[in-house]
């Protein structure tokens, strides 16, 4: 009968060990080829490969060795350009290997490149004492495998250039007219009202440091509706009485993680283009409600609304329309949290804006 402490045969137990040795180098090597990560990464390696020694090099030099036999280093970087400028695997023998420490293991080798995208960026190198057809295959099955965890850190680089592209188009997009507008609505409380322009322009000053901050991909739900906040009172001094707001957030989703600058630029549209033309005053709602293992978000105003078609061309990139970020927003909240979270948006001529965004409460490799 099947008991508790039964691991499976000697064949499970061993599958079972190399996938932990792989899981456990594959977060360095997920940052890519360099000193730092192949430290981290190669004592993982050699356990999976169970040589003697093991070596990561690139174009230029060792990045990290591990096991005995370091004082090959140097012949290890011979031989990781002869494998880089063929860009397939070579063996080495004793006469490549020329040492004269008494019982050094490190007698042949086997060395394999590794490959992202036809670019050879460095190699793996298996030593042992006598050459095997097993540790060939192995060793070319690591670098392979290998590779596959560098091609995923430039994808992930990748991804997070075209993030910061992202932000960096979105504050661009900043109007220069708020800007104008804001400083006008300062300087008009000077005489007047130095206090609150003093308090305005202490506003203003973290509102723009917020919005052109240089770090993090993401930031709390309570830092973006302080941001809006400060935005608002910016507004408000301009409009009185003719804006009028309400928010309503729930304590329990402030911690909650979201994309940085994901709310504000709905705000910001909801001002720009649903209220600036309403011959009305201008009602704004702002929701934040907690929904179990989720967080919404609701942006409502009574302003001109908009056509339900240009939306969905905002949604989907349409660079050549007028919206604040609309577009921007939907495609990184969906390439953060999946498809399911992008922007919900109804809307009609006449009849107001709402748009609503659902994130998760907590999401893999979503952090401050």
């Amino acid at each position: 009968m099947w008991r508790r402490a039964h691991l499976g045969s000697e064949a499970d137990r061993a599958a079972f060990r190399a996938l932990h040795q792989a899981s456990l180098a594959a977060p360095a090597l997920r940052e890519g080829l360099t000193a730092s990560s192949a430290e981290r990464a190669i004592r993982h390696l050699r356990n999976l490969l169970g040589t003697p020694a093991l070596a990561l090099t690139d174009g230029e030099s060792v990045l990290a060795w591990d096991g005995a036999g370091s004082h090959h280093a140097e012949q290890a970087v011979a031989h990781g350009l002869a494998a880089i400028r063929r860009g397939s695997t070579r063996t080495v023998d004793r006469a490549q290997l020329p040492c004269a420490a008494t019982g050094c293991p490190v007698r042949t080798g086997v060395v394999s490149p590794l490959v992202v995208e036809d670019r050879v960026l460095g190699t793996v190198q298996a030593f042992s004492p006598s050459p095997t057809a097993g540790l060939v295959r192995a060793t070319e099955e690591v670098a392979q495998w290998v590779s596959g965890q560098l091609e995923l850190a430039e994808l992930d680089a990748h991804r997070n250039r075209m993030i910061e592209a992202e932000v960096r188009a979105l504050r661009a997009q900043i109007s220069p007219h708020f800007v104008y507008n804001s400083l006008n609505a300062i300087a008009s409380f000077v005489r007047t009202d130095p206090d609150r322009a003093r308090e305005l322009l202490l506003e203003f000053a973290d509102f723009t440091r917020y919005s052109f901050r240089r770090h993090g991909e993401f930031t709390t739900l309570a830092e973006e509706l302080r941001s809006i906040e400060r935005y608002l009172l910016l507004e408000q001094a301009r409009f009185g009485d003719r804006l009028q707001v309400s928010l309503s957030i729930a304590p329990e989703v402030l911690p909650v993680v979201v994309p940085f600058l994901c709310i504000q630029p709905l705000v910001e549209n909801a001002v720009r283009h649903g209220l600036e033309g309403a011959e009305q005053t201008g009602l704004l709602r702002i929701q934040a409600l907690d929904r179990g293992h989720e967080a919404v978000i609701e942006v409502e105003d009574n302003g001109v609304g908009e056509d339900p078609d240009k939306v969905r061309r905002a949604l989907a990139g349409d660079a050549s329309l007028d919206s604040v970020g609309l577009g921007n927003v939907d495609a990184r909240l969906r390439a953060t949290f999946g498809d399911d979270y992008g922007l919900v948006v109804e809307t009609a001529p006449g009849a107001g804006t709402k748009v609503v965004v659902r994130v998760p409460k907590f999401a893999p490799g979503v952090s401050v």
